[in-house]
């Protein structure tokens, strides 16, 4: 590719990223660029800083390898009322509670959170898939070949991580109580909160 200004450089990588509307791997744009990888790291950087210090419409996300355009949080309401789209559920408690364990023992089967709650979590695990937060990953080998699950791209997203490096610290849970994650991904110390306990129930 003949040399090109930063500025054409940036329109470039910016066409392919909202031609594609899904998240792109950075080696495809760097082969379609015809540059190294740390360039392209930089211009990509430069994009989602000016998106964000100008108040655009849109937001550059970073998530693992990958890299991809989406609207701007802010104007979520504005956006669900032109195509009138329905806000999606929050999460209910024992699903964040088993989003949590997931995420911070992936890969992991339904019995290993089944025996850290304390309750059965198979209906939760399967509006998590729903949902896309969490995806089978294989099977255990073990007698039985129970399923594997961990976390999505869509999870990273969704809490605005990167990658799972940026998960928070666990903190010492102790003999009591149980991980709990917010809506905003950070851990709710168990101390602070009432334990709950009992089978998932279906959430709305």
């Amino acid at each position: 590719m003949e040399t090109m200004e930063m500025k054409e450089i940036e329109a470039a990588i910016e066409s392919i990223l909202f031609a594609s509307g899904e998240p792109v791997h950075i080696d495809r744009i760097c082969m379609a660029m015809e540059m190294d990888r740390p360039t392209v790291e930089q211009v990509l950087q430069r994009l989602m800083d000016y998106y964000a210090y100008e108040r655009r419409g849109v937001r550059l996300l970073h998530i693992e390898d990958s890299w991809q355009l989406c609207s701007a949080p802010d104007h979520a309401d504005v956006i669900r009322r032109a195509f009138e789209i329905r806000k999606p559920a929050k999460l209910s408690q024992p699903a964040l509670e088993v989003l949590t364990i997931i995420a911070y023992y992936q890969p992991t089967t339904r019995a290993y959170v089944d025996q850290i709650r304390g309750v059965d979590s198979s209906y939760t695990m399967g509006l998590l898939q729903e949902r896309k937060l969490i995806e089978e990953c294989g099977r255990l080998q073990v007698p039985g070949r129970p399923r594997l699950y961990r976390t999505t791209k869509q999870f990273l997203r969704a809490f605005h991580l990167t990658s799972l490096e940026d998960l928070p610290e666990m903190p010492d849970l102790g003999g009591e109580g149980q991980m709990r994650l917010t809506e905003n991904g950070e851990i709710v110390d168990p101390a602070e909160q009432a334990e709950i306990t009992g089978a998932d129930t279906p959430e709305e």
